[in-house]
């Protein structure tokens, strides 16, 4: 891990901007990393940024002339859907009760005015100005502004329910060059997550879908295997 990356992976854990646990963290920056090291064509995503944490993290281990868009609502996390379980409608409801608890006891994510800004502040804060790093913050729901057209290295998905996980996967996943990798970050947390995942793959040959136990939220696809 080159030391410039573990520099801002400690900065931003310092800062409470991400859930990720550092082993997480650095899961992300070496597929990104191994993205430029295979010469490995197309943009690197996130779906799901919260504090945007992960997302500078990755942006920190890409090169800077590869694109890399960031795709959340940046605000209250939009309602999960009758295709997911009970788990998912519980924590819906403690998050829209305003009960729920931010990273180190701050304020939860959902509940600040102003998200994009903080989390563009953050970017720079950590030495990643979007500008100068490729880095595109697209705003809204992914069904209204995940629209891909090009080739995808790598991309994390953090959309925790169903229909977010399930949108991101049918328009991504198409997209990914031969060797390109998807680490989903919520499979082993929510049952939403974990069904789309579990159905989008049903008999789809050619990806295999890894976990890594030590991580227990990484599941990993691979295409062209």
């Amino acid at each position: 891990m080159p030391a410039e990356v573990r520099t801002v992976l400690d900065g931003v854990r310092a800062e409470h901007l991400t859930y990720l646990k550092p082993e997480n963290l650095e899961v992300l920056a070496r597929q990104v990393l191994d993205a430029d090291l295979q010469d490995r064509p197309g943009l690197i995503i996130e779906t799901g940024a919260a504090l945007g944490g992960s997302a500078i993290v990755m942006a920190a281990a890409k090169d800077p002339k590869r694109p890399m868009k960031v795709y959340d609502v940046f605000g209250m996390i939009p309602e999960p859907s009758e295709r997911d379980g009970e788990d998912v409608h519980q924590r819906y409801r403690t998050i829209v009760s305003g009960a729920s608890k931010g990273i180190g006891g701050e304020t939860y994510y959902g509940y600040r005015d102003n998200l994009y800004d903080e989390v563009s502040a953050s970017f720079a804060r950590h030495g990643i100005d979007p500008a100068e790093h490729n880095v595109e913050l697209v705003q809204g729901l992914f069904q209204d502004t995940l629209r891909i057209d090009e080739p995808v290295a790598f991309a994390h998905l953090d959309g925790d329910w169903y229909e977010s996980t399930m949108t991101c996967l049918e328009r991504i996943v198409p997209h990914l060059v031969v060797g390109g990798r998807i680490v989903l970050d919520d499979y082993f947390h929510y049952s939403g997550c974990r069904d789309a995942v579990d159905e989008y793959f049903q008999g789809r040959p050619g990806f295999r879908l890894e976990r890594r136990m030590k991580l227990h939220v990484v599941r990993v696809g691979e295409k062209g295997l």
